[in-house]
């Protein structure tokens, strides 16, 4: 008993009543609550975890209004829950939850266009989005209208322009490589917000009394003219913007197009907080959040009862089920380290799992070249059937596959790093894809590195010598692209420095273990063959100078 009123005087702050187990003042009409989630990201345990959502939405209720719930996108993707069963278990979760409708972020098409299709009608709720679009044709209906009591409100989806980089180019492309799917990008963002406007427009002539804008566009500056400032500043009709991306928690309140204050809010990530808007019975708009700021979730903390306790328990027994598929074979033992003496070559040398693992980076960017580290690739492959669960021990750290451009000269310093420590175990060590070079070990490494082991620069003779992109001499001058992931190019993992700054055309494309399962599936047609039976030759070690 002493359990549950503590847990009850909990959820009452946590939804800001203010006498708890006394009814509010009783309205003609009811108030109408949307609970919104965002950027979940498969981490459904997570936060206030899938059940937090559903007893927080049942007490809402139990207060006497009305409740609506959607998400703002990047739902499917993530967590190995999502990426083991290609978003399967998130949707079968969500329709579970009972969302009302979703609109759609860059991470749903992390599985390619047809499985994303397939999600969608899996979906018990409808995906909405104003402006993805199939030879100028759009794929979803714009908006939808919930009638409440008399009271219409439309939700209108909005996806970011940016998805076309930061998911995988070839998912919205034909076979000839020509862009079939579209976002409104171009013209400094006048496409898109011509394409809100219309939607807005039509909605409010359907009978509309609110418009409550479900964006995944996030505030980052960089991604102008689509964030959600630029889309608001360039358009009227919007009461609320509920917004995703960019993972933010920021409550704002700003003028669109013509002087009317308008509503923005963001709730952050894997359910750190739920959202939500809140529309009284005399008008007044609002937005929140309900904040979890624990590391515990929620139903550890609180021991919250609901449905959702029991699915998520089922889910994961799918995901077991999931994980022990087989995907793929291997006519070859691809391995990570010297099988006497236990030494890691993959720090190291040149391997064969890491010309596959680099293979797979090139083969989904579609970059003159890539790079994985030695230190993320963190387990053999055997020869034989091949299991999800071994995929996924590969690559376990959930880094996002990037491409950005970069110099001659900085592809140069990169690899002069790569090999700064040998003959010592580097886990920065680089596994090439689409170039190679010779390491010259006579050498002293001239490598300078700040008091953290930051790359600051070399001072010096290189190592490294005679580099060829495919079969031409590497310029110092020209402009490559590389690709790898977040870890090493924007985060500057294992001391990276030289990439962080620099324009970058694909942005956390997709989760690794997806893009080696990709690259083994689709790239290899399911089976790993003789041709990565051994090191591919990219590395040559030359010990002695040539006189």
């Amino acid at each position: 008993m002493k359990r549950f009123t503590a847990l009850m005087l909990v959820l009452c702050l946590l939804l800001g009543f203010t006498v708890c187990g006394k009814a509010e003042v009783a309205q003609a009409k009811k108030d109408i609550v949307i609970l919104f989630t965002s950027d979940v990201h498969g981490s459904v345990d997570n936060g206030w975890t899938y059940s937090g959502v559903d007893v927080i939405r049942k007490q809402l209720i139990a207060k006497g209004n009305h409740v609506i719930l959607v998400d703002n996108g990047d739902s499917v993707q993530g967590e190995p829950l999502a990426t083991m069963t290609a978003g399967g278990a998130i949707i079968e979760l969500m329709n579970t939850l009972g969302y009302d409708v979703a609109t759609i972020g860059n991470h749903e098409f992390d599985y390619g266009m047809e499985r994303f299709m397939e999600l969608v009608e899996m979906a018990n709720f409808p995906y909405i989005s104003c402006n993805l679009n199939k030879a100028r044709e759009l794929v979803f209906d714009p908006y939808i209208i919930k009638d409440l009591d008399g009271t219409k409100i439309a939700f209108l989806g909005i996806t970011t322009p940016w998805t076309l980089r930061s998911s995988t180019p070839k998912y919205f492309m034909d076979e000839d490589g020509n862009y079939i799917y579209g976002f409104m990008q171009g013209e400094d963002g006048k496409k898109l917000y011509a394409a809100v406007q219309k939607a807005v427009d039509e909605a409010r002539a359907e009978g509309a009394d609110y418009v409550i804008a479900m964006a995944h566009l996030g505030n980052v500056a960089e991604h102008a003219p689509y964030t959600y400032a630029d889309v608001l500043l360039n358009t009227t009709g919007i009461d609320v913007l509920v917004d995703g991306h960019s993972h933010d928690l920021d409550q704002v309140t700003m003028k669109n197009k013509a002087g009317k204050q308008v509503l923005r809010s963001g709730c952050g990530e894997k359910l750190e907080a739920i959202g939500y808007v809140r529309i009284t019975a005399e008008g007044k708009i609002g937005t929140g959040l309900y904040k979890w700021a624990n590391d515990e979730n929620a139903v550890e903390v609180l021991g919250l009862e609901s449905m959702m306790n029991e699915a998520c328990k089922k889910a994961k027994e799918k995901f077991s089920a999931a994980l022990a598929e087989v995907v793929a074979t291997s006519t070859v033992d691809l391995l990570t380290r010297d099988q006497a003496t236990g030494v890691r070559l993959v720090r190291n040398q040149e391997t064969n799992i890491g010309d596959l693992c680099a293979d797979a980076y090139r083969y989904i960017s579609g970059a003159d070249l890539a790079f994985v580290n030695g230190g993320g690739v963190r387990s053999d492959l055997r020869k034989g059937e091949l299991t999800r669960e071994d995929l996924f021990k590969v690559h376990p750290f959930g880094n996002m596959l990037c491409v950005c451009e970069a110099t001659g000269q900085e592809i140069l310093d990169a690899l002069e790093f790569s090999v700064h420590a040998w003959p010592e175990e580097f886990g920065g060590w680089l596994c090439p894809s689409g170039i190679s070079y010779e390491v010259h070990i006579y050498l002293d490494s001239s490598v300078q590195t700040d008091e953290a082991g930051m790359f600051v620069g070399v001072n010096g003779e290189y190592r490294v010598k005679n580099v060829y992109i495919g079969d031409q001499p590497l310029d110092l001058n020209k402009t490559y692209t590389v690709a790898s992931h977040n870890y090493m190019l924007q985060n500057m993992g294992d001391g990276y420095t030289m990439f962080a700054d620099n324009v970058y055309t694909q942005d956390n494309v997709m989760v690794d273990v997806q893009v080696l399962t990709t690259y083994i599936t689709e790239g290899l047609g399911g089976v790993i063959g003789e041709e990565y039976a051994e090191p591919q030759e990219r590395i040559g070690f030359v010990e002695e100078k040539i006189q």
